[in-house]
């Protein structure tokens, strides 16, 4: 027996929008306001969007049960199994005090703490999101900057900012390949599109993550630091994007701005060096007990304190290539069809174009999921820097415990979200904002930030929305390709308010149950960019001189 999802069951648009929020406005109110621990409010979020789909949209129980078990498993591998390895490769560095040296190290390119955030949560963060996506780049941005002294506000809330731009080709422009897959556009297309509309972003994101850090006037007294890295990132972008395709945009524009940033430091300081953490993000971290390395400042110590890094850096890589993807799920892969649930909801018009079956496939990838290769990466570097055996897997354990209630809680988040996608409350919000006439350009780029603040993926953010974009564009004689290239290019800015994303930021930093001050820090920033994305949208739908952009 199938079921066709409804998107105003109460005959009611504004009833049927109301009630479709609801769950979001229970785990993010749980959260922000009332400050509840983020593995209760995403319980209560996914009861919430249980009961939704099925009093409210009419989803059978079972149905609704198993897409939030579908979730839960999808929360625990790829993303969970990533976060738990990225946080043990913490901890075997930081139990040696290589983190020490590290400090030492990035001091030797500055002192300034916003030049090292620049470099760390800006460029090499666009790196790690190239190369692997997925809450990577956060969850490796935190703990270095964890490391380096800052407050644990200040490295969940900034590395999530810094985290914007590059998202829409994460993971080797997984994102924008779904995209053209689920639209049927053409993908040198899409991937053009987008490459003239986040460049814009690229140059700003840089100005703005430190204005948030420092307030405007210190801004300004590093801005030849912030241009040559914002402009040596937006530059390849756009290039890459138009002229090669979405697989190698960030990978290419991050090491080209690392290695622009580290020259330009290398002929000029700022006048006035910051040193200190700036008021109002709180004091840094008591260090954890660990080894302090006597050699600090020799090259080998320094070789030392980068190896896990570049370690990572090179199986993140690895395993984030379509080649290697493929010839390790050629070695094994497990793909289980979620008996009950595979095939069984039919998504209906005007989301798509004609009633289309959703798949429910739970792909056991534990060869090729990125986690994998950070795992390895830690085995490695473990290795390399003198553990043994039993305490490797003492560290391991540690860590475990030190994870726990946050794999809990990305396990209930991804179940809501899977809950919201397959009863279709989420395509009802979708909706709602596709039914605003003139002004659709603007929205379609809030309905990709909406969109990846529920899923917290920009992948299945343009899963999900992209039909609608390519439809509703349409019908309202829209070019196809900008609006769905906007639903990615909006997405981005949502990526910094979606739950997993900040529950993977609080673990990486050790700051547990503050979810709710992370999620106030960055909500401004995130709605302040996402309306901003949403008038360059506007304006290349409507005005001459910025029309050039489409063609």
């Amino acid at each position: 027996m199938t079921w066709t999802q409804v998107y105003d069951p109460f005959n009611n648009p504004m009833l049927s929008t109301a009630a479709a929020a609801l769950p979001v406005i229970v785990l993010l109110g749980a959260i922000a306001i009332f400050e509840i621990k983020a593995h209760w409010a995403a319980i209560l979020g996914l009861a919430a969007a249980l009961a939704v789909a099925v009093l409210g949209f009419g989803m059978p129980a079972g149905l609704a049960g198993l897409s939030a078990a579908y979730g839960a498993a999808y929360g625990l591998l790829p993303i969970g199994w990533l976060v738990l390895n990225i946080i043990f490769l913490y901890q075997l560095t930081n139990e040696k005090g290589e983190f020490e040296v590290l400090q030492r190290s990035i001091s030797s390119l500055s002192d300034d703490r916003r030049l090292q955030l620049l470099f760390i949560a800006f460029s090499l963060g666009a790196f790690f999101e190239g190369a692997a996506g997925f809450g990577t780049p956060v969850a490796v941005t935190a703990a270095m900057l964890i490391g380096l002294g800052f407050s644990p506000l200040a490295a969940s809330g900034l590395s999530l900012i810094a985290n914007t731009a590059p998202v829409a080709y994460g993971a080797l422009g997984t994102p924008v390949i779904a995209l053209a897959a689920v639209t049927g556009l053409d993908l040198q297309a899409l991937s053009g599109m987008i490459g003239r509309q986040l460049p814009f972003f690229s140059l700003l994101v840089p100005f703005w993550l430190i204005w948030a850090f420092v307030g405007f006037r210190k801004m300004l007294e590093i801005w030849p630091a912030i241009l040559v890295a914002g402009v040596s990132f937006a530059v390849p972008q756009y290039l890459v994007s138009n002229f090669h395709g979405p697989w190698l945009v960030d990978v290419v524009a991050a090491i080209t701005s690392m290695v622009c940033l580290w020259a330009f430091l290398q002929v000029w300081t700022p006048k006035r060096v910051l040193k200190d953490m700036p008021e109002g993000f709180g004091k840094a971290q008591a260090d954890d007990e660990h080894e302090h390395q006597p050699d600090k400042t020799s090259t080998a110590a320094i070789a030392r304190a980068w190896m896990p890094w570049i370690i990572l850096s090179v199986f993140v890589f690895a395993w984030g290539t379509p080649q290697v993807k493929a010839w390790l799920d050629g070695i094994w892969i497990g793909r289980f069809p979620v008996e009950g649930l595979h095939n069984l909801i039919l998504k209906a018009p005007p989301v798509v174009a004609k009633l289309s079956p959703e798949p429910a496939v739970f792909a056991f990838n534990i060869l090729s999921a990125a986690g994998t290769g950070i795992f390895l990466s830690a085995l490695l570097s473990a290795l390399l820097l003198g553990y043994s055996p039993l305490g490797i897997v003492r560290v391991f354990g540690r860590t475990l415990a030190i994870v726990r209630y946050s794999l809990l809680t990305i396990a209930c988040m991804l179940a809501l979200g899977f809950v919201t996608k397959y009863s279709g409350t989420d395509a009802t919000l979708g909706l709602a904002l596709a039914k605003t006439g003139v002004l659709y350009p603007f929205f379609g780029a809030m309905i990709g930030w909406l969109g990846v603040a529920l899923t917290g993926s920009d992948t299945s953010s343009n899963v999900l929305f992209g039909g609608l974009q390519k439809i509703s564009a349409e019908q309202l004689g829209l070019n196809p390709v900008l609006m769905a290239a906007a639903n990615s290019s909006g997405g981005v800015m949502g990526k910094m308010i979606d739950a997993q994303s900040i529950v993977v930021a609080s673990t990486a930093t050790k700051w547990y149950g503050h979810e709710g001050t992370i999620l106030r820090f960055v909500f401004f920033h995130s709605l302040a960019l996402a309306v901003l994305v949403g008038l360059l949208v506007l304006g290349q739908a409507y005005l001459w001189p910025l029309k050039l952009l489409v063609h």
